[in-house]
């Protein structure tokens, strides 16, 4: 896959509208911004005194073979040079501070933002990119704002000072060396346009690497195994070889912008020497002046010499800008209600869909007209082949994405006037495939529950049979968890997230295929847990495992969305129809691998 398929390499965004923005997250430090643009003017004004004290010394002094105070003008360069000095320090730490901050600003409000997200924007962009996103373009905008657009700012001070100086001296020799401005501009302009395009497709590029990387890294196991790793290297060095093709295009545009640079500055100090030596030789001129001309328009192409680097920052910032605008503009597809309404007590559980239809894409339903009803305690276990449905009903239940047509009731209430996160509260999730976070046993049982005390978490863990497993590590409840839970099994992980779902004490607790990665033991374990898990709870349980099913009160089957069978088991078992042939092909499986074993 082509980094560049990653992004969308359109202009988004008007230049003039991105440095609105992006000064907009200036305004909480304005005082220290303006403090800062204080010592960077001092630092240019006082960059002007030494070509003008040269001036001073040949005219006044040295060409009259007048040596009696030199040493005070001497005195006076050293103190403004001092001067100069902590003028730059403090604009440099002052600058540097705030691009901290203002980079710790956006960063958080990215994050934050991130987590508003549906389900469904994750699923059409990858982990890669969302990273790139929060770290590497942000820490770019940081870049600008203190390396950037710190220094445009200073160049235009220095140049406006400059040019004042130098009308100042001799006008006619100022206007003269104005001839090369015109070409000058329209290299700038050429360079500009394509140093633009060529930075922002270095910028997409880097995402694709991101992306690909993090994929590669996290599924490695994976590619070892198939061998894919010659494979692999080829797709990663055909991304690389992209980025560096629009690295080296950059890099020929800085190649011949740098020196037309140095060939317009020539051409003026020529047009200096030409005409302001015919007028010295003419005595219309004074040799100070001469000097101080030549020396200033040396001062003066410096920071134009250095502008292809600050564009560069610039020009990178600005496609980060796009970039992270893009991600801060992105709506918030599931959004809470401005009035959210909340039980008239605390929730029950009671569960209702009605006539709901989901569809991930278009309209390719997943749900079609479901329809069914929990009460308060009640369990209910969800069945059916794999894609008819039985995890997104658990996904709309949730809010992680909203249905097409229909509603859902949780209490009475319809789940999209409630306040989503007090919804999410009160339902606990276990999945399949369990995600623990780096850290340490207790911290992963406390995730929902921070104010949990450690005798409470043993409590609950002894409650659902993992406390014995954690009880045999070295630290115990203090074990380390890495990231991912990579050091512990699958069976532990389950057991863990067993714990944590029961310490938020839910009124709805879930269980989407919670045994299926588990060995029999393990499952033995949580079987004598389960019966404890669903008392008082509003219950639902997806499984292909019937065993988990004994104690359900109702069963719900699935095929292609659509609701075929519900009752309980006893009654679905006595109808004969699709619950009974999936229930009799299991038992039949599993008496036939116990005959097997048994050979």
């Amino acid at each position: 896959m082509k980094a560049a398929l990653l992004e969308n390499l359109d202009d988004r965004y008007q230049d003039w509208v991105l440095f609105k923005r992006i000064l907009f997250y200036l305004k909480p430090y304005r005082l220290l911004v303006g403090v800062a643009i204080f010592f960077l003017f001092a630092v240019s004004i006082l960059g002007l005194a030494g070509p003008y004290f040269t001036k001073v010394v040949i005219d006044d002094y040295i060409k009259v073979s007048r040596l009696q105070g030199l040493d005070r003008v001497a005195l006076m360069y050293l103190g403004i040079l001092a001067l100069a000095f902590v003028c730059q320090f403090c604009q440099t730490y002052l600058m540097q501070l705030i691009g901290q901050k203002v980079m710790y600003d956006m960063r958080t409000q990215v994050f934050a933002h991130l987590h508003k997200m549906s389900f469904r924007f994750f699923d059409k962009n990858p982990v890669g990119k969302i990273i790139t996103r929060v770290v590497n373009d942000v820490e770019v905008l940081n870049e600008m704002l203190t390396s950037g657009l710190i220094l445009i700012f200073s160049d235009l001070f220095t140049l406006t000072g400059i040019f004042c100086v130098m009308f100042y001296l001799d006008w006619r020799l100022t206007l003269v060396v104005c001839i090369v401005f015109p070409f000058l501009y329209l290299a700038t302009q050429a360079y500009r346009t394509r140093a633009r395009d060529a930075l922002r497709k270095n910028r997409a590029h880097i995402t694709g690497l991101n992306t690909f990387l993090e994929e590669n890294l996290s599924g490695m196991a994976t590619v070892q195994l198939f061998n894919k790793e010659k494979d692999h290297y080829q797709r990663f060095e055909g991304i690389n070889q992209d980025k560096l093709k629009e690295d080296l295009r950059s890099l020929h545009y800085n190649s011949v912008y740098l020196p037309s640079i140095d060939l317009f500055s020539a051409l003026g100090i020529g047009l200096v020497i030409w005409y302001g030596g015919g007028r010295f030789v003419q005595n219309e001129i004074q040799l100070g002046v001469l000097i101080a001309f030549l020396q200033y328009l040396q001062k003066f192409f410096e920071p134009i010499r250095d502008l292809a680097e600050k564009f560069n920052i610039i020009q990178t910032a600005m496609a980060s800008s796009e970039r992270v605008f893009e991600l801060l503009d992105t709506p918030e597809e599931i959004q809470n209600p401005s009035q959210p309404v909340s039980p008239a007590s605390k929730i029950r559980g009671e569960v209702e869909f009605k006539n709901v239809w989901f569809a991930y894409k278009d309209d390719e339903y997943v749900l079609k007209d479901i329809s069914f009803s929990i009460r308060e305690g009640e369990s209910l276990a969800i069945v059916g082949a794999t894609g008819s449905g039985k995890s997104t009903i658990v996904n709309v239940l949730c809010r992680f994405y909203d249905i097409r047509k229909g509603e859902i009731l949780v209490d009475g209430i319809s789940i999209r006037a409630m306040d989503k996160y007090e919804l999410r509260r009160q339902i606990a999730l276990v999945q399949q495939d369990v995600f623990l976070f780096s850290g340490n046993i207790l911290e992963n049982i406390r995730l929902g529950s921070p104010n949990l005390e450690q005798d409470e978490a043993e409590s609950i863990a002894q409650t659902v049979n993992s406390h014995h497993f954690i009880n045999n590590l070295p630290l115990k409840y203090g074990h380390e968890v890495r990231e991912g839970g990579s050091n512990l099994s699958l069976g532990q992980k389950q057991l863990l997230s067993f714990a944590r779902a029961l310490a938020v004490d839910p009124r709805i607790l879930v269980l989407d295929e919670a045994t299926a990665s588990v060995d029999t033991e393990t499952e033995g374990h949580i079987q004598k847990a389960l019966k404890e898990l669903i008392r008082g709870r509003t219950s639902i349980i997806i499984a292909h495992r019937f065993s988990t099913l004994k104690h359900v009160d109702k069963i719900l089957v699935l095929k292609d969305g659509e609701i075929v069978e519900y009752g309980s088991q006893q009654d679905l078992l006595k109808k004969k129809g699709v619950y009974h042939k999936l229930y009799h092909l299991q038992v039949d499986d599993i008496s036939t691998s116990v005959e097997n074993k048994g050979i």
